[in-house]
């Protein structure tokens, strides 16, 4: 039976240039949806400099400040609640939508969330989830249980398993996994561009962390696992993406970044890591310049879609056995896991692919079959439109 074409309203707190897996996820699925026919919006947070409503790939684009989370987080969420209900119903009656799609909508603001709640209720419109990610609080227990979402998706069963470890009905919740655009993310780019920018790229074993940095993402026991592989491998190279534009709830990202600074000189390593603020252009050819990619999570880590992008390109990942990763990760398949916080383990991962070609080469070979049989733009929108048709009906 041929399927209507909907009308998809989508909501989260950042969108590019805002970075983050959430925001890049969105990049995929968002105007995939469009060019399956269906007709898709999405209500974000402002960025200074960004229009306030234009297209994207065919996406309709809003942006408000009542959904910037750093601008929210320095106001604080007191005397907005006329100002969010009215956002929330303008949005839904200028989008007229068959579905309401949040993404990381159960936490931050309960206000946000009530209120779209009371809003969707009123119209009779269901109500969709994504969960990037948990929290462990007590507004995260009161929005996981408070909202009735007509249903969740889960980003991995590690997701899955922790809403379902504060109460969640299994059956109420659906796992779908990333995609990632494998032609845009693939083997054997163009890197003259990177390498000119960064002369100190050539020629010299290069382990990418793609990751924004911060201690949770590991950052630190990347330095540490590069301190110990640079006693066999002089030359190598530790790639940090350094942050701006980001959704830095709390204001942390400072700090973090503010240690890792002067782990580096404390090891004297600072002609051993370049950090710089990356492009996506950019980061395509890093990962075609890298010998290894690492991402070694020092928390559960949700899932990580630069797992995704490592294989795309054909390179082998080293990543922690912390939240969604194993899933994709598997050890001496497509790339290794170590134990959380282990730079041992990590440095002698890494310095046995600088050293063994034919390992990276197959490793990185495997892993770009498994994206594109299992994580294409294409499957994971396919999924999360037959999860909107099974419960609208």
């Amino acid at each position: 039976m041929r399927r209507k074409k909907l009308s998809i309203a989508h909501l989260h707190w950042g969108f590019p240039p805002i970075i983050g897996g959430v925001e890049t996820h969105l990049t995929i699925i968002l105007p995939q949806m469009v060019n399956y026919g269906h007709k898709v919006s999405l209500l974000t947070g402002s960025v200074e400099g960004v229009k306030v409503h234009y297209k994207y790939q065919g996406v309709d684009i809003i942006r408000t400040p009542l959904m910037d989370l750093n601008w929210l987080y320095k106001r604080g969420l007191q005397g907005l609640e006329e100002e969010v209900y009215s956002l929330f119903n303008n949005f839904v009656e200028r989008s007229k939508p068959d579905l309401i799609h949040a993404h990381n909508m159960h936490y931050f603001s309960l206000l946000h969330v009530q209120t779209l709640w009371e809003i969707t209720r009123k119209k009779g419109i269901p109500l969709f989830l994504t969960a990037h990610n948990t929290w462990d609080d007590t507004l995260f227990l009161e929005l996981a249980h408070k909202i009735s979402w007509s249903h969740i998706i889960a980003v991995s069963f590690y997701i899955k398993r922790e809403l379902m470890g504060v109460g969640i009905d299994d059956r109420k919740i659906t796992v779908i996994h990333h995609g990632i655009d494998e032609e845009r993310f693939k083997p054997a780019v163009d890197t003259r561009k990177i390498i000119a920018k960064y002369p100190q790229l050539k020629n010299r074993p290069v382990v990418f962390h793609p990751a924004r940095i911060g201690l949770a993402k590991g950052c630190d026991i990347s330095v540490k696992a590069v301190n110990l592989a640079r006693e066999r491998f002089p030359k190598v190279l530790l790639v940090l993406a350094g942050s701006k534009n980001i959704i830095d709830w709390g204001q942390t990202q400072q700090k973090d970044i503010a240690y890792i600074v002067n782990l580096i000189k404390y090891f004297k390593l600072e002609k051993n890591v370049l950090i710089d603020v990356y492009s996506l252009e950019e980061m395509r050819q890093l990962y075609g310049v890298s010998t290894v990619c690492v991402y070694p999570s020092s928390v559960g880590e949700p899932f990580g879609l630069t797992m995704l992008e490592a294989l795309a390109s054909g390179k082998p990942m080293i990543v922690t056995n912390a939240g969604g990763m194993p899933e994709i990760i598997k050890d001496g398949i497509n790339g290794f896991v170590v134990p959380i916080r282990d730079f041992e383990a990590l440095a002698h991962r890494i310095t046995q692919l600088i050293e063994d070609y034919k390992l990276r080469i197959r490793l990185g070979y495997t892993g770009r079959q498994i994206v594109e049989n299992q994580y294409t733009k294409e499957r994971v929108t396919q999924q999360t439109l037959s999860v909107y048709y099974k419960f609208i009906s």
